[in-house]
């Protein structure tokens, strides 16, 4: 059975096309789960009128009191369901009709190559649209300077490479989400770094989602090689520097979480990152340059660059 785990708040303006997106998909073995983190709009209303409607297909919750943003309740939903998979979704979005089956052959293909047992974990492009559903971009991954076929835990413990709302994991992936860590950037980044650090990772380059673009948005799809880009980058280097932090962070609650479990190479890997917010500029870049820790995209490596040696604008 596949869960999908969909985390809600003041999404009344868009959270009827995406429930009916999932409805209407060609796979239909699965149960929806919902969590409102206290809207204070007609979202809880909307979506527990569908639970009514559909009593074997959705279940809806809502938190006593709000937790404080999308990360922290996926979080919660991701620690608390367990299944044979797992996806999760944007209340913002629309699901093509066959993101389910596409994304489910694709995970069912690598559980046969490496095993059951295996964390997995399989993400896709997405389209990226405006309000009323005019494309911006076919390809996200294009759209973001990304390449989804570099998935190892050097990529990923300088920067992420999934949107959660395209994912499948399975359930040994699952059973690894027992508390929520001390800090994570975002939901999807921990279940990306996890992912990487324990398991497989594989990703389908077309796109199963309509993601809208929109002010709303907790993070959006940006022109990465475009000049405006390239220059807001290069001339933000205090954000990028407060970015780049938050994710040395992230590899040291990680390594508190799972330091014990990890193999001595990984655990070398995201320690040696982690202790990058220690070290000299010289050292710094001696350290990223001996694992790889890189960051996607030419603009970003450069500001990566300056940034290490301590040039922050």
């Amino acid at each position: 059975m596949i869960s999908i785990l969909l985390a809600t708040y003041n999404g009344e303006k868009y959270i009827t096309e995406l429930i009916e997106s999932i409805l209407s998909q060609t796979h239909q073995e699965f149960i929806l789960y919902i969590n409102d983190d206290k809207s204070t709009d007609s979202t809880y209303k909307i979506i527990s009128e569908y639970a009514q409607r559909f009593p074997k297909k959705i279940i809806v919750t809502q938190n006593e009191v709000n937790v404080g943003g999308a990360k922290f309740n996926f979080l919660r939903m991701m620690i608390e369901h367990k299944d044979d998979y797992i996806m999760l979704c944007d209340q913002d979005d629309i699901w093509l009709p066959d993101k389910i089956t596409k994304s489910l052959a694709k995970i069912k293909d690598m559980e046969k190559e490496y095993g059951r047992s295996t964390p997995i974990l399989v993400y896709t492009n997405l389209t990226v649209v405006k309000d009323n559903l005019e494309v911006i971009t076919y390809s996200y991954e294009k759209m973001a300077n990304k390449n989804f076929d570099k998935n190892s835990l050097n990529y990923a413990v300088a920067m992420n490479n999934t949107a959660g709302c395209t994912a499948i994991y399975n359930h040994a992936l699952s059973d690894l989400f027992q508390v929520v860590p001390e800090f994570t950037v975002m939901h999807d980044w921990w279940l990306y770094l996890t992912a990487a650090a324990f398991g497989k990772i594989s990703a389908i380059h077309y796109p199963t989602v309509l993601h809208r673009q929109h002010k709303g948005n907790v993070s959006g799809a940006k022109r990465v090689l475009s000049p405006g880009y390239i220059y807001y980058v290069l001339t933000h280097l205090k954000k990028m520097a407060s970015m780049i932090d938050d994710s040395y962070k992230q590899a040291e609650a990680f390594i508190k979480m799972y330091g014990d479990k990890l193999t001595s190479e990984n655990a070398e890997l995201i320690g040696a990152y982690a202790s990058l917010r220690n070290l000299s500029g010289i050292k710094k870049l001696k350290t990223v340059r001996k694992y790889k820790t890189y960051m996607h995209g030419l603009a970003r490596r450069v500001a990566q660059k300056w940034i290490l040696i301590g040039f922050k604008g």
